[in-house]
């Protein structure tokens, strides 16, 4: 009897609302696997040896870029890198013209970063590669949440029944509605917290707690998600000063030390030390931080594994 080849139910990873929860925990168990691979001598294995995979990053990105270029170099594809700022895009090329050019090249899948909500499933209708979004304006940020709820299952064994706070811009934060929509699947409980300015008046119908009062959400909660300040995407003013943000909303050991309980603190970075945590907080042992950043290369590992399984049906 042939060997079931383990797929995912969608082609392209476009964001957490396409995935299945049966998809999630497939790529948790794949990520086990390759966590394994990790930490070996020689964490390398022959799986993607065929497959050319094109990094195409149109904004800044440091850790999710080297994630995911490392995440294929383990799995032995070829790569090609791209920024947008060094590009034909700088002077007028569209995005379609841009990724059938490098398609032509004979690319298999492209991982893309875009300032634009919604471009990874626009490119995913027009180019015949698989997509995986790598982050899409303030909209997604699928691996990132994976990666934010694998490290919520390594810590407490699973993630059913935790309570989640997502803690700051909430308004302009792709990672905030990837992690409520996989959390939500996993079947925990999540609230949002921060001042009302950042908080996006829909997000009541995705069935998330409201809290403005930092305190109420950190008692509350098993695990502090603490989002950054994304001054880049703020076109107006939406609190009179970082130091008051900090003064309201930013976690510090003294806070940490005065709750009920021992809970868990995540960042998905980079980390704005001194505005939404301190440093005595983010390199404390309550911090999962640097976790995080380990379990990214296993979960888009998984990612690109899983998808490039497909080719093989």
């Amino acid at each position: 009897m042939a060997e079931q080849i383990l797929t995912l139910s969608t082609k392209h990873l476009l964001g957490i609302k396409d995935l299945t929860t049966r998809d999630i925990e497939l790529i948790f168990e794949t990520a086990d696997t390759f966590k394994d691979v990790l930490n070996r001598p020689i964490k390398k294995v022959p799986s993607l040896r065929d497959i050319t995979i094109a990094n195409i990053f149109f904004e800044n990105s440091t850790r999710t870029r080297l994630s995911f270029e490392l995440a294929q170099k383990r799995l032995s594809a070829d790569t090609v890198n791209f920024a947008a700022s060094s590009s034909s895009v700088s002077k007028g090329e569209t995005l379609i013209d841009t990724v059938n050019n490098i398609l032509s090249m004979k690319v298999d899948m492209v991982v893309m970063r875009h300032p634009y909500a919604g471009a990874g499933i626009f490119l995913s209708k027009h180019v015949n590669a698989q997509i995986v979004n790598a982050g899409d304006g303030a909209h997604e940020h699928p691996t990132q949440a994976l990666l934010d709820a694998f490290s919520i299952r390594e810590k407490y064994g699973e993630v059913r029944g935790k309570k989640i706070a997502i803690i700051g811009d909430v308004l302009h934060s792709r990672v905030a509605l990837s992690n409520i929509l996989c959390l939500q699947k996993l079947g925990a409980e999540v609230m949002v917290c921060g001042p009302s300015t950042l908080i996006p008046k829909y997000i009541g119908t995705l069935g998330v707690k409201i809290e403005h009062d930092l305190l109420k959400a950190l008692n509350w909660c098993d695990v502090a998600n603490m989002l950054r300040i994304q001054l880049e995407r703020q076109d107006i003013k939406y609190f009179p000063s970082l130091r008051e943000y900090s003064m309201m909303y930013g976690l510090n050991k003294q806070i940490l030390n005065s709750l009920d309980k021992e809970i868990t603190v995540m960042h998905p970075g980079p980390i704005n030390r001194g505005v939404e945590i301190t440093s005595d907080v983010a390199d404390s042992k309550q911090s999962i931080i640097l976790d995080q950043v380990e379990n990214g290369v296993a979960i888009r590992m998984a990612v690109l594994y899983l998808l490039a399984n497909q080719r093989n049906q």
